[in-house]
């Protein structure tokens, strides 16, 4: 089986402590709140590629979420340092963006995670393929911020 390879140079990437509003009563952060990450170094990845919201509608297009999946391997507690990297995997009929949190106090995988996305358009209509401005933004290392 061909291994698939990460498409673009730019990878999403977020950093932070983990503060006492995410931890549990067992002081593990709540599995939910790993989302909340992930969002944020996928927001930096679609802005290392001039891929905002705003980019989206100026061009005609918005984003729905269709999928997204978290395995959790070792757990983060209060105070550890984490680091999420977002990276795009499949963008020929969905943005596919795969995602590795680390507990770099632990110096350890927490999680492996996967969102998909398709691109409508503003009046909803779902695209089978992902428009060429689109891809073109993800595959010019160029043209990303």
């Amino acid at each position: 089986m061909k291994k698939k390879t990460s498409v673009g140079v730019h990878l999403g990437h977020h950093e932070q402590l983990v503060p006492f509003h995410d931890c549990d009563p067992l002081g593990i952060v709540w599995h939910g709140h790993y989302y909340k990450y992930l969002e944020i170094a996928r927001t930096d990845l679609f802005h290392r590629h001039r891929l905002d919201v705003a980019d989206f509608m100026a061009m005609g297009f918005r984003l729905l979420m269709i999928e997204t999946r978290c395995r959790y391997a070792f757990p983060m507690r209060f105070d550890e340092r984490l680091s999420v990297e977002a990276r795009f995997k499949e963008i020929e009929q969905r943005l596919l963006v795969s995602y590795e949190i680390r507990n770099l106090t632990h110096d350890k995988r927490s999680a492996r995670a996967w969102t998909t996305l398709v691109v409508t358009s503003n009046e909803g209509e779902m695209f089978m393929e992902t428009p060429r401005e689109i891809r073109d933004r993800i595959l010019d290392p160029a043209g990303a911020a």
